[in-house]
C-alpha cells in the first residue's frame, strides 16, 4: 500500500514525531507506515487522514497485488 504521509508532513512542516504525537502512536510506527513496512489499522488510517483534513483514499492507495 502506498501513502502520501511524507508529502503531507512536508506540506505541514512537521516531523514524524509531531504526527505521531498528534495521532497517539510512536514515531517508529509513523516511519514504518511511511516506508510501507506496516499497514495501519482502520482507526489509525482514519486518524491520520482526519488530522490532515483528507480522506483515507487521499492518503492511502492500494497497489497492484494488495
Amino acid at each position: 500500500m502506498k501513502n502520501t504521509i511524507r508529502v503531507e508532513r512536508a506540506i505541514h512542516e512537521m516531523t514524524q514525531e509531531d504526527l505521531a504525537n498528534a495521532v497517539g502512536v510512536s514515531r517508529q510506527a509513523i516511519n514504518s507506515i511511511e516506508t510501507g513496512k506496516y499497514v495501519p489499522s482502520t482507526l489509525l488510517a482514519l486518524k491520520i487522514a482526519a488530522y490532515f483534513g483528507k480522506t483515507v483514499n487521499d492518503i492511502f492507495k492500494l497497489e497492484e497485488g494488495d
